[in-house]
């Protein structure tokens, strides 16, 4: 990502190829399903070659997992940048790019979340310290808009939480040539969001829709 990235803006995921191949490897088999021979011809390198990089296939899944997240913690910060400073505002900017990520980066997002199962301890903490980063996020605005009075759940947290997983739940059934198109389902997950914290209608952008 360059310097000054619009966080709505997705070209294609540019990964080394190792990390291009465990991509859709894992997606297509699983981690456990997949083999380093398997990476090896994916990738055009020798076993040996794939070594040379990664002492092991769990060291590949660490590292695709820390770019995917990684990725979302820049574009999620961003939102939040570059949104105005008003709560909504700042609701609607962090919801937006949750879903954006889920959409764009479905494949990503998909292999983050079936296998993090598969980390072994130490990867998984320092892993799930990230995800708990960008749930914290979500909870200081839903906590701040509670106290201002422009939210008006009883159960923040569970809020919070509730919409982190109807944006993740995105990843899972999204196509990009799907019968409606990208605004049309931004909009309407952003207001089954805010009818979550107690926002009934809402804007997009400070533009009525």
């Amino acid at each position: 990502m360059s310097s000054e990235p619009n966080w709505r803006e997705y070209g294609p995921l540019e990964l080394p190829r190792i990390l291009d191949a465990a991509l859709q490897a894992f997606y297509e088999n699983g981690y456990h399903g997949t083999t380093t021979r398997d990476l090896s011809r994916r990738s055009g390198l020798s076993v040996p070659g794939v070594y040379h990089y990664y002492p092991s296939k769990q060291d590949i899944l660490v590292d695709l997992m820390m770019v995917i997240i990684d990725e979302l913690l820049t574009r999620s910060r961003q939102a939040l940048e570059t949104a105005s400073p008003d709560t909504r505002s700042q609701f609607d900017a962090l919801v937006e790019s949750l879903l954006r990520f889920h959409m764009y980066r479905r494949t990503g997002a998909t292999v983050s979340t079936a296998e993090l199962r598969s980390l072994e301890p130490g990867n998984r903490e320092r892993y799930v310290a990230k995800r708990d980063e960008q749930q914290r996020m979500l909870d200081r605005v839903i906590l701040e808009g509670v106290r201002n009075g422009d939210f008006s759940t009883h159960f923040p947290k569970d809020a919070s939480r509730a919409i982190a997983s109807l944006c993740v739940g995105v990843a899972s059934w999204y196509q990009p040539d799907g019968a409606l198109p990208v605004e049309v389902l931004l909009e309407r997950y952003l207001t089954i969001a805010r009818s979550i914290v107690g926002i009934c209608g809402g804007t997009l952008d400070g533009q009525p829709r």
